[in-house]
């Protein structure tokens, strides 16, 4: 029987889209659906941090010699959205010096390059360290945007003929017998929904061959088709600060435990992380707790926070895979290496494997490694390209920075825009029409805007995550407004309208978490900017206003109470 594609990959995170990009890139006919925007799951929901492998170097060996190969090789393909930041391990008065010892000779064996600092040479690369750090180990630690890389493969996969299906949810596994053949997914019907199925609608979609890289929610899809796979999903919480306190990644000196880094990434730095097992990777309490641990707990290493602004905080769902009789109770214990289940040889049941585990760092190595295995089945023998071809955007990154004053980027809002755009900055800059700048926080123009519509349609999400506009210092305040002006007059009223109040929804959901002091402040500067100069608290345009304003009310009386105990911090 004719199938609609060769390869169907399941997940539009890092590793999904890597996937869809390796194999397309090889030839063969691809589909992925990915049931939000890309990036919706995990990979939209990390600390940016490009691994050294340093935080491995003594746990998990195997994986730290993972992350600094992959290290090198993101620094090359993907340059564009790798920020060469460097990284310290630092160790407190407190802390072991058996620790920093192991911690020093795991680098090494591992082949990543590290180097001690003395307290106060720790001091001169980052000055608002606290001043009783006694020491720190140099790596290549590095930020990486995970949106800008993400989507950076999508569009390189559908350069290549595949074709990229946001907004579309697996609802069942297509199963005859012990041959899986594809999936049913229902097309959202929510505003700005840019797909290829219709909204509201479902659709089956046949393939030679899936692949399930949805990463916490690989047991999910399994279960639909009754395979176990042993995802013990695990929340971090990472919190947003309003401008960067450090420029280089710090981490903590000590053995595992929460709130040991600090991410600077872009014009804010993110603190995190905690690390608690949880039964479903969507629906788990989000504590303000955890905000405040983050906080108090780095404040030791870098002071400074403890006075900053907190923007917004979020959390995320690690895959962790525990293979069937390892037995292991705690999550930090987990090895975070990956796994590739061929449910053929494991479970009798053909047509499709999964990719768990892993991280961030190492998606392209996972992406290679099941692309392989899926050539093989498929009878392919077309090799992997993808560590040596850069990604739309990172294409003769250093030549274009010599030249960069040639086509006019000399100011630091073009700058901004040359250092997301990369090598598709003359394309996009250079535009006989007025580019005034929208996003006044992030430097973001009307030109990167536009350009991100073309892609997203009137997802204003999607053309978030593709600009960072509404990602700083406003959260959207100011520019939300004016980012959806730019859909008119293509889209009608009532779609903008919606496209509107699901951003400006989106944007409040993580700042909840952060009112007191300056940032309740500018809470309520939004507030009176949306409801009151836009009327959107009561809209005569339409029955019911779909932002959450009673939300809000909630929200600000809880960062009343906030503000109260934590003194206005």
């Amino acid at each position: 029987m004719a199938r609609d594609t060769e390869v169907l990959v399941l997940g539009g995170g890092s590793t999904g889209c890597g996937i869809a990009r390796d194999l397309a890139m090889r030839g063969l006919e691809v589909t992925l659906v990915e049931r939000g925007n890309l990036t919706d799951g995990t990979t939209g929901r990390m600390h940016g941090l490009l691994h050294s492998g340093g935080r491995y170097a003594v746990s998990d060996q195997a994986s730290a010699t993972e992350c600094i190969e992959e290290n090198e090789v993101l620094r090359e393909i993907a340059g564009h959205c790798v920020e060469e930041t460097g990284g310290l391990f630092v160790q407190r008065p407190e802390d072991s010096d058996d620790y920093f010892r192991e911690k020093l000779k795991g680098c090494r064996e591992c082949g990543i390059p590290a180097r001690v600092l003395s307290g106060s040479e720790a001091r001169e690369v980052e000055p608002y360290l606290a001043d009783d750090v006694k020491r720190a180990i140099e790596v290549p630690d590095g930020a990486v945007d995970p949106f800008r890389l993400c989507v950076a493969n999508a569009i390189d996969a559908e350069n290549h003929g595949a074709r990229i299906e946001t907004h579309a949810e697996v609802i069942d596994l297509l199963r005859d017998g012990d041959d899986i053949y594809g999936v049913e997914v229902r097309h959202d019907s929510g505003p700005g929904k840019r797909t290829h199925g219709t909204p509201g609608t479902t659709e089956e979609i046949t393939a030679e061959y899936v692949v399930n890289a949805t990463g916490a929610w690989a047991g999910q899809i399994g279960a639909m088709a009754d395979l176990e796979v042993e995802v013990r999903p695990s929340k971090g919480v990472m919190t947003i600060m309003n401008v960067r306190q450090v420029d280089t990644v710090i981490n903590r000196c000590h053995p595992k435990g929460d709130a040991d880094i600090i991410v600077p990434h872009e014009t804010t730095a993110i603190l995190g992380t905690t690390d608690e097992e949880v039964a479903d990777p969507d629906d788990y309490p989000e504590e303000q707790w955890e905000v405040d641990q983050m906080i108090d707990t780095l404040s030791e290493l870098v002071p400074i926070l403890e006075e900053a602004r907190t923007i917004r905080s979020f959390w995320g769902v690690r895959p962790l895979y525990e293979p069937p009789g390892t037995g292991t109770q705690d999550p930090t214990d987990i090895t975070r290496d990956f796994f590739l289940l061929d449910h053929a040889d494991r479970d009798g049941v053909a047509g499709m494997s999964s990719i768990v585990g892993g991280k961030f760092t190492t998606y392209r190595m996972m992406a290679e490694d099941i692309a392989d295995h899926v050539c093989e089945k498929l009878g392919v023998t077309a090799t992997c390209a993808t560590a040596d071809e850069p990604l739309p955007g990172s294409e003769n990154i250093a030549t274009l920075e010599a030249g960069m004053d040639d086509f006019g980027l000399r100011s630091p809002v073009a700058r901004r825009s040359k250092q997301r755009l990369g090598s598709r900055a003359r394309e996009v800059l250079e535009t006989g029409e007025p580019n005034p700048v929208i996003c006044q926080c992030e430097g973001v123009t009307r030109a990167e805007i536009k350009d991100a519509i073309s892609q997203s349609g009137t997802d204003l999400n999607a053309v978030r995550i593709r600009t960072r506009a509404s990602m700083g210092n406003c959260q959207g305040g100011f520019c939300c407004q004016p980012m959806a002006n730019e859909l008119h007059p293509e889209y009608d009223e009532e779609m903008v309208r919606e496209a509107l109040d699901e951003l400006f929804q989106e944007r409040w959901k993580g700042e909840r978490h952060a009112l007191w002091g300056e940032q309740l402040s500018q809470a309520m500067l939004n507030y009176a900017l949306h409801a009151t100069t836009m009327n959107r608290d009561q809209d005569p345009a339409s029955a019911t206003s779909t932002v959450d304003f009673a939300a809000f009310d909630d929200g600000r009386a809880e960062g009343d109470r906030i503000d109260g105990i934590r003194g206005g911090r």
